[in-house]
């Protein structure tokens, strides 16, 4: 059970066909990094402006998790999501990856799959000899991380949230369990869940807004929109603007090297 987040979830009054931000506020999500600092550079610049260009309002940046593993530089972007938190109102959601490195640092299970799964390029953003790691058994890989990941990147990480509640909006970096009363998830599913979530097509209250789950494009369901395009490998990374009953979509693309964002209208 997650008691920090047990008074969060009550569902906003008003038309449940029309999901929305109180007045005065806009927030925009941010789908899986994946360690692909250019794309999140240029999509922080691409948010900002935007954001200056609409009228004033009480501005929240979410990231949904999934910040490191698998890209080129998981130690650039935690820096620059550090930056944009010190400059603006970000709240950041911690995913199963960064569930997979702090536990990983203590046990040699979780630590086999961080490896497997992306963890090694991680690991080698951070000033690790690649071929000392490379040669290492999980004793030598964990010590080589203890030493080379900073203290305060580990306490960044460690202070990620479970989930954001903004008017009719959760945002959580998996999903939900479905039918199962919010104060009673589980951090497991909040940050691991696929099914039955994804095809689950009851109303859960307020729509889910998610990463974790990589499709081609973002999906919008009635109940849930997922975010995750896959930017390690598609180089694409999505992000969603919300204010009122507004929705719209900024892409940072990487296009043959070439790094370029997009403004559209959300379905």
């Amino acid at each position: 059970m997650i008691k920090a987040i047990r008074n969060l979830f009550r569902p906003s009054e008003g038309n449940p066909s029309a999901p929305a931000i109180p007045e005065g506020e806009r927030v925009y999500a941010v789908g899986d990094i994946h360690g692909r600092l250019d794309l999140f550079t240029a999509l922080v610049h691409a948010v900002d402006a935007d954001d200056a260009g609409r009228v004033p309002a009480r501005t929240t940046v979410v990231l949904l998790g999934d910040l490191i593993d698998r890209g080129p530089d998981s130690a650039g972007v935690i820096a620059a999501a550090r930056d944009w938190q010190r400059r603006r109102r970000v709240r950041i959601i911690i995913g199963n990856h960064e569930e997979m490195l702090l536990r990983a640092l203590d046990h040699d299970d979780v630590l086999r799959s961080f490896l497997k799964f992306g963890g090694r390029e991680t690991a080698l953003s951070y000033p690790i000899d690649a071929q000392a790691f490379n040669a290492a058994d999980f004793a030598d890989a964990r010590d080589l991380l203890r030493a080379a990941i900073p203290a305060a990147d580990l306490a960044f990480i460690r202070a990620f949230e479970n989930a954001v509640k903004i008017g009719d909006y959760l945002f959580v970096h998996a999903g939900i369990a479905p039918e199962v009363p919010l104060e009673e998830q589980r951090e497991g599913d909040l940050r691991w869940i696929r099914e039955p979530f994804l095809s689950h097509r009851g109303d859960h209250g307020f729509v889910v807004v998610h990463g974790h789950t990589i499709t081609a494009e973002p999906q919008f369901r009635p109940n849930r929109i997922g975010l995750d395009t896959g930017a390690f490998s598609s180089g694409r990374l999505t992000a969603i603007g919300l204010a009122g009953t507004d929705r719209w979509l900024i892409e940072a693309r990487d296009q043959d090297g070439a790094i370029t964002t997009h403004t559209r209208s959300a379905a």
